[in-house]
């Protein structure tokens, strides 16, 4: 948006409404065009809660949220206002001296960090966006839409990615999307990784320590865990309904060539094979078995655990994206046969059947 971090001439405690907001705005400059540069900004997110809460909620910001996310997702222990039953349950928050830290109202600028909650909460919220929570809240698009990286930073920058209303950071090949919250006495991180349906939500007393991100270093532990665990886990794989229109020899440009076959269960393997294939690829990475998912699509699957890289020479293959790749059979002949298919995921296309096994002279 450009907006400042807040508005001129006032703190987080400031107590006025959105048309004083506004009336300050008038003659207030842009931090930066809007769209070219990463900003974080309070005064952006609780303009935007009150002017929503305007046009959808009659004003009442609090009770919109509290009807719409809150009470739909079972979030008993989360709100804004601090009561004395509240207040009587909460941890203590400390400065870094050690002394007791007050609770403020954060009046209009409460929608950029007045609520309280707790982990078990933030869970539930978690789990709605890894789409893994049994009452649902959002469409998948809109999840998809919000867990989407919208704009890259600058080195400068805190983030390498910002989205909606996202901090975005790469560690270990994965996005972790995260946003972190800091007031007197209390500090907090719900950040998320997608991609493994994982969660991690910091909740302290007090300011982060020194020393190193809590957050990066608990995922240096628990990604390569949740790797090896998605490995090692039997994996059961589903057979398509009738195998017969994929059974048969493939090529990709008369340079790699493939047999799919059925196997146990009925579940179709795939076999690479051809001139210096044995040289080339290890017996063990040449078979893989396909995970029929809907329709004509199939999901790649590797028997077993492989190395990141495999090298071949000077070459290299990256059997960790091959792993989970989407085949896309293309539609039934006259014969009843998928004459090829495509991976896009491995840019890869037109994989065509042939109609006998090739035969190799040296």
């Amino acid at each position: 948006t450009g907006l400042p971090r807040r508005l001129r001439s006032t703190s987080l405690l400031w107590k006025g409404n959105t048309q004083d907001a506004l009336a300050l705005l008038k003659d207030d400059v842009l931090v930066a065009d809007p769209g070219t540069r990463c900003h974080y900004s309070n005064l952006a997110f609780s303009l935007m809660a009150h002017v929503l809460a305007d046009h959808a909620a009659d004003g009442q910001y609090q009770r919109w949220i509290s009807e719409n996310i809150l009470d739909r997702l079972g979030m008993e222990d989360t709100g804004f206002d601090i009561t004395a039953p509240i207040r009587s349950q909460m941890a203590v928050g400390f400065y870094g001296s050690q002394q007791p830290a007050p609770l403020y109202d954060l009046g209009w600028y409460r929608p950029s960090g007045q609520m309280y909650s707790t982990a078990a909460d933030l869970a539930k919220l978690a789990m709605v966006f890894l789409g893994t929570y049994h009452r649902r809240l959002l469409e998948p698009d809109t999840v998809k839409t919000m867990l989407t990286p919208l704009f890259k930073c600058s080195v400068e920058y805190f983030a390498n990615k910002t989205g909606t209303p996202w901090e975005i950071n790469e560690q270990l090949g994965y996005d972790v999307i995260r946003k972190d919250g800091d007031l007197d006495g209390y500090s907090a991180t719900f950040s998320l990784i997608p991609k493994l349906r994982l969660s991690f939500i910091v909740l302290m007393a007090g300011p982060r320590p020194q020393g190193g991100d809590i957050v990066t270093q608990t995922y240096e532990y628990l990604i390569p865990a949740m790797e090896t665990a998605f490995r090692e886990a039997d994996k059961s794989l589903v057979p398509p309904p009738n195998p017969i229109p994929y059974v048969g020899y493939y090529t990709y440009s008369n340079l790699t060539f493939y047999e799919i076959k059925v196997g146990i269960g009925g579940v179709l393997v795939m076999q690479q094979f051809g001139p210096h294939v044995e040289e080339l690829i290890p017996e063990k990475y040449r078979t893989i078995k396909l995970h029929h998912l809907e329709d004509r699509v199939f999901q790649v699957v590797f028997d077993k655990e492989f190395p990141c890289v495999l090298h071949l020479g000077s070459a290299s293959i990256s059997l960790e994206t091959q792993n989970g790749q989407l085949f896309n059979f293309y539609p039934f002949d006259r014969k009843g046969l998928s004459p090829g298919f495509d991976a896009p995921g491995l840019n890869t296309y037109n994989v065509v059947r042939v109609l006998r096994k090739p035969v190799f002279y040296s």
